[in-house]
């Protein structure tokens, strides 16, 4: 390491550098929080019995758990799963439409599918959603591929 003095230069990098990391997005905040709140309204609704009423259908090792581990059921876990894809999925809708919100979206929107497919696999299974989910992250590769500005 040397010790010469910082230069001016130098400095207005430093400095511009720290701005980019104190700058926040507000969109990906909102998102975040919204992700932990539908956790929270998922987790009171098992809690107060409310997901009973819709009568979900339940894997076979549902009467397996003990009444006190009901918050680790796979559908408690696949609804916050469904919930949150579809949050992500609504952030690169906005990315794509605000255009002070624009950023590459492309690992928000493939992260958002496969959420989403975790969710779904649950009620559909997963012989059906992950070959789906491979062939609609291919398709959006690849017409990417093809529009990109050169």
């Amino acid at each position: 390491m040397s010790n010469k003095p910082i230069d001016e230069k130098d400095e207005k990098e430093v400095r511009k550098h720290d701005e980019k990391v104190e700058e926040r997005d507000p969109l990906s905040t909102i998102t975040w929080a919204a992700i932990l709140i539908w956790a929270g309204v998922v987790f009171l609704a098992i809690n107060q019995k409310w997901l009973e009423k819709l009568n979900l259908p339940q894997p076979f090792f549902h009467d397996l758990l003990p009444r006190q581990l009901e918050m680790f059921d796979l559908k408690v876990w696949s609804l916050i799963a469904l919930g949150a894809g579809v949050i992500i999925l609504l952030e690169v809708v906005v990315r794509m439409l605000v255009p002070a919100f624009r950023r590459n979206i492309g690992g928000s929107f493939i992260v958002a599918v496969v959420v989403i497919g975790i969710g779904l696999s649950y009620w559909f299974g997963s012989n059906i959603i992950w070959p789906l989910i491979l062939i609609a992250v291919g398709v959006v590769v690849l017409i990417r591929g093809l529009t990109r500005k050169r």
